[in-house]
Order: C-alpha cells, then sequence, then structure tokens
C-alpha cells in the first residue's frame, strides 16, 4: 500500500474506530457466534450466517484500517506558503467563478465539501503550483483552466 496522508483529527479516528473494532465489535461478534451455535443445525442457521458474514466484514475492515495506519503520514493543516501541497487550502478562478479547495490525501477526500484528493487529476494538476499560475486540465468535458488566486 502506498503512502496515505491524514490530518492528525482523521488519524485519531481511525485509531478510535479500529480499536473499537478490535475490542468491542470482535466481542459482539464472537457471542452472537456462540449464542447461534446453540441453536444447532449450523447448514439452515441463518443467526450463524449472518454473524459469521458480520464477522468477515469487520475482519475486512481491521485488516484495511491496519494498513492505512501502517502507511499513514501525518500532515499538518498548511498555511501560507508560495507553493501547494497536500494539506494547503487554495483559492482559484474557472473563468468567471472562484473556488476553494484543500489538497487532502484520498482517504479523506470529500469532493462535495472542497476537499480533493492529492491523487485526483485537479489536486495532482495543482501540487506545486504557484499564485498566478494557471493549470490546464483534460476532462472528458474538454479543457478546463483554473487560475491560482491565493494559497491560504
Amino acid at each position: 500500500m502506498q503512502k496515505q496522508y491524514l490530518s492528525q483529527e482523521s488519524f485519531e479516528a481511525i485509531k478510535k474506530e479500529l480499536d473499537g473494532l478490535k475490542t468491542t465489535k470482535r466481542a459482539e461478534i464472537a457471542q452472537r457466534l456462540k449464542i447461534a451455535k446453540e441453536y444447532g443445525d449450523l447448514s439452515e442457521n441463518s443467526e450463524y450466517s449472518e454473524a459469521r458474514e458480520e464477522q468477515a466484514n469487520v475482519e475486512g475492515r481491521i485488516f484495511e484500517l491496519e494498513e492505512l495506519v501502517k502507511n499513514v503520514e501525518i500532515v499538518a493543516k498548511q498555511t501560507g506558503g508560495d507553493t501547494v501541497h497536500v494539506g494547503t487550502t487554495i483559492v482559484v478562478k474557472k473563468g468567471d467563478k472562484t473556488a476553494t479547495y484543500t489538497i487532502v490525501g484520498s482517504y479523506e477526500a470529500k469532493p462535495e465539501e472542497g476537499k480533493i484528493s492529492d491523487e485526483s487529476p485537479l489536486g495532482k494538476a495543482f501540487l506545486k503550483r504557484k499564485v498566478g499560475d494557471e493549470v490546464k486540465i483534460t476532462t472528458p468535458a474538454g479543457t478546463m483552466t483554473y487560475e491560482i488566486l491565493k494559497i491560504e
């Protein structure tokens, strides 16, 4: 797995979720499996099947979060500076409209909130650029041009 960029807040939330899954959720599922086994024939036991399916989902999520934690790089929110990098917020102009974006790691990306991934075409295009730079991005709808107005 490649390096993942996260804010300190997101990293703490992931550690909390991981801890909850490994302790509380695993114990709940183990108890459900124990009770379901007491019902008898496991081949026709829907409670057992559901508990096993949930157990597989939880173990998969635990594995995913453990891999993420191993490969995380904490990125502090950056202010100022003269180039765009992960953690910076930028104000850009496209045509006559302005937009504000924060460059984040792919795990934290929420385009609807203005948080774009450093791995997305738009995020990649903005990285290492400066105020005043024009950034051209080719999309299926055509080429779009953005001008970086401000790095916050």
